[in-house]
């Protein structure tokens, strides 16, 4: 800790957002930090953003429900997190990974210790020849923040992604269940309460597909984390 105080004193942080000196351990100054779109309203079964904290699941969920039992997300997809989440996921830049992920952290800790009790941390897996391509598996950075921030097992032996399948980005939300059927097998997980890590959710495509071959592996509950909801 002395280490760490020493060195920040020496090396002090800058804002990730702005270059400005940075006061919060989050490597954000104080103007940038309150200008961070923060998800406090939204659906507890996907996290789409609602008007109201009424704690009820939106329209589209109460008419389908996902298979995952509940998702948290700490940011809504937007300006700036857009920004940082495509410096750490396609620059590199793994400090915006960490301060993106201690926000989530953060938002997670507010939850009742029983909510986290005993959940595994199962990070979205890439497939082989993506891990090669990024050198880094993003979902996994963020896992193993969460870990550490919050005391927590982490998983990656758990689901393996055997199918490298089309880019996301140009689908819509049925081509991106098609393009995802079979592309993760999961094992060992009967029993457990997962809670599976992400970067980004959007049709929620992915985390129902490994949400669903965590369930024909056994596990008894699975949730998402992740650090923002597209909307």
């Amino acid at each position: 800790m002395v280490y760490k105080s020493l060195l920040r004193g020496l090396l002090p942080a800058t804002c990730l957002l702005c270059g400005g000196a940075a006061r919060a351990a989050l490597d954000l100054c104080a103007d940038c930090a309150a200008q961070l779109p923060l998800l406090d309203n939204a659906c507890p079964r996907c996290a789409m953003p609602l008007a109201d904290a009424h704690g009820a699941p939106c329209g589209p969920c109460l008419q389908r429900a996902p298979r995952f039992g509940a998702c948290i997300a700490a940011l809504r997809y937007e300006h700036p997190v857009r920004e940082l989440v495509s410096r750490f996921k396609f620059q590199g830049d793994l400090a915006c990974g960490r301060m993106l992920a201690g926000l989530l952290a953060r938002r997670l800790a507010a939850l009742p210790p029983a909510r986290r009790t005993g959940l595994v941390l199962v990070p979205v897996p890439l497939h082989p020849a993506r891990l090669r391509e990024r050198g880094f598996n993003q979902s996994e950075r963020i896992a193993r923040v969460l870990a550490a921030e919050l005391g927590l097992a982490l998983s990656n032996t758990l689901v393996r992604r055997v199918q490298r399948t089309a880019d996301q980005k140009q689908l819509g939300a049925a081509a991106r269940s098609r393009n995802l059927q079979g592309a993760f097998h999961a094992t060992g997980c009967a029993g457990r309460r997962i809670a599976l890590v992400d970067d980004v959710i959007t049709t929620g495509a992915t985390a129902e597909a490994v949400t669903a071959a965590l369930f024909a592996a056994g596990a008894a509950q699975v949730e998402v984390w992740c650090l923002a909801r597209a909307l």
